[in-house]
């Protein structure tokens, strides 16, 4: 084997090696992306309503996070535990910057917003949910809660986000709750 052709097969072993990092690489990544949107941790066959009053909102890049506390039945005050706490739960959502486009941000929900949204529950029981897409979030006027046992979208003035209807809930269905 001459010098040239030693060089050219050691060129394309090199050529091959790289090309099959580079593959090993981009399904590797594949596999991340498609494991970290996958929706299984979520109880999908499970759709909760809430009306509650914003906490804080984690404006992450990759998914957008509204801490609320449900408000009770009557729209008086929020659901506490047996300790007096608020309970808190989370809705997750787009990323921050899709979420920002369509109106939902750290400007546009304050903590003491009182909103409306549909989410499906995470399956380990935990107070977290993916937001129900496509589905609304109804944001209330400031300092008007529904009243009992309605939700934003019922109040005059509320401003209506994303499209489609809240999710419709069946008072029988232990996986279909309203709050």
């Amino acid at each position: 084997m001459t010098d040239d052709e030693d060089r050219n097969m050691n060129f394309t072993t090199h050529r091959i090696r790289a090309g099959l990092a580079v593959g090993l690489l981009a399904a590797a990544a594949a596999g991340t992306a498609l494991a970290h949107h996958s929706f299984s941790v979520y109880d999908m066959q499970t759709t909760k309503l809430f009306t509650g009053v914003v906490t804080r909102v984690n404006p992450d890049a990759n998914h957008l996070q509204i801490f609320f506390a449900p408000m009770n039945a009557e729209r008086k005050n929020v659901e506490r535990d047996a300790e007096g706490k608020p309970v808190v739960w989370a809705v997750e959502m787009t990323g921050s910057a899709q979420a920002a486009a369509d109106g939902i941000s750290v400007s546009t929900f304050p903590p003491g917003t009182i909103f409306t949204v549909g989410l499906h529950p995470l399956r380990n029981g935990e107070r977290a949910g993916a937001r129900v897409n496509p589905g609304p979030i109804y944001r209330c006027p400031a300092k008007t809660p529904p009243g009992a046992g309605q939700h934003c979208n019922t109040v005059q003035g509320h401003v209506a986000i994303g499209g489609g209807q809240l999710p419709v809930t069946d008072p029988g269905n232990p996986q279909s709750q309203r709050r």
